[in-house]
């Protein structure tokens, strides 16, 4: 399929890679999927570039999260002359260009202290996931065995994401932090790479309640490839993430669903998506199920870059 539409991305995991395995953005090692060959090839237009905070980790969260922004600035600054820049909302996808959004995966990079979420801010952070799989200062995960909520901490962090603008992404989150979240914000929240509950029963994904709400609210549900996600038979293909796609935009509306492939933070893909470059294949699958070309274009570029535009 020769390209057709611009391509955005809500998460990838490339910068742990690039600090702890030494991945290059310019040239692809074995098993990486986020490459700028990769990227070319798939039509990417913007990718969001998430800092992930290991819980596990001997540095604390904070350390974890300043030396991934510094790999971050670092990329931009080797890929400067590929066309790879930080995101503005004049960006267009039109010149060639990858724009670029830099992200928190973990509350846990705060540190327990507001502070340090103002200063993410000034350092370029858009967006923040507020827990990973594991219970921190802020929340419970969608992992944990219990549904609990937002902790106080927590609700502070939202109040202040929301009042400086910086995105609150409700990825890895509970059931019950989802509704405090929803409870407390103004801005439209997102779910940077998640699926639908309905078409396969997993705890991180969103039941068609959050769907509806998060939509009614004028954010954007970005459909991972994570094959547990996908399905429940230990194998998934491109039509599995098709089935997901179609139906957050049945239950949230078509201008509410948009792409989140979570590339280089999984161990398998789903069949015929294995990296980037692999994207128009998905953006095929998509015409074949019915959708027009101005639905599949708003899916792969538009609903993501008018979400995020709103936080710059």
């Amino acid at each position: 399929m020769e390209r057709m539409f611009p391509v955005a991305d809500a998460h990838c995991d490339f910068l742990y890679y690039m600090y702890y395995n030494h991945y290059s953005l310019k040239k692809a090692a074995p098993r990486q999927a986020v490459a700028l060959p990769y990227l070319r090839k798939g039509g990417a237009a913007m990718q969001f570039f998430a800092a992930w905070v290991d819980p596990d980790a001997r540095a604390s969260g904070l350390q974890q999260c300043l030396w991934l922004i510094d790999a971050y600035y670092r990329m931009l600054e080797d890929c400067a002359d590929a066309g790879v820049i930080p995101f503005s909302p004049e960006f267009t996808p039109e010149g060639g260009k990858i724009a670029t959004v830099l992200t928190v995966e973990g509350g846990e990079a705060l540190m327990g202290q507001e502070e340090n979420l103002r200063l993410f801010y000034r350092l370029g952070v858009r967006a923040m996931t507020l827990t990973w799989n594991a219970t921190n200062e802020l929340a419970h995960p969608a992992m944990s065995r219990v549904n609990r909520g937002l902790t106080k901490l927590g609700r502070i962090i939202v109040r202040e994401m929301d009042r400086i603008g910086m995105a609150v992404d409700v990825a890895h989150l509970s059931d019950a932090g989802i509704d405090d979240v929803l409870s407390i914000v103004r801005r439209p929240i997102f779910s940077s790479h998640t699926n639908a509950r309905a078409i396969c029963p997993h705890r991180r994904s969103l039941s068609d309640e959050h769907i509806r709400a998060i939509s009614k609210q004028g954010g954007v549900i970005c459909v991972n490839y994570y094959p547990p996600q996908l399905n429940r038979t230990g194998e998934a293909g491109i039509d599995d993430v098709v089935r997901h796609i179609l139906h957050v935009a049945q239950v949230g509306g078509i201008e509410h669903v948009a792409l989140g492939s979570d590339f280089d933070g999984m161990v398998e893909y789903p069949n015929g998506l294995n990296n980037w470059g692999d994207v128009p294949n998905l953006l095929s699958a998509l015409l074949q199920a019915g959708l027009s070309e101005e639905e599949v274009r708003c899916i792969a570029y538009d609903n993501l870059y008018k979400y995020i535009a709103q936080f710059y």
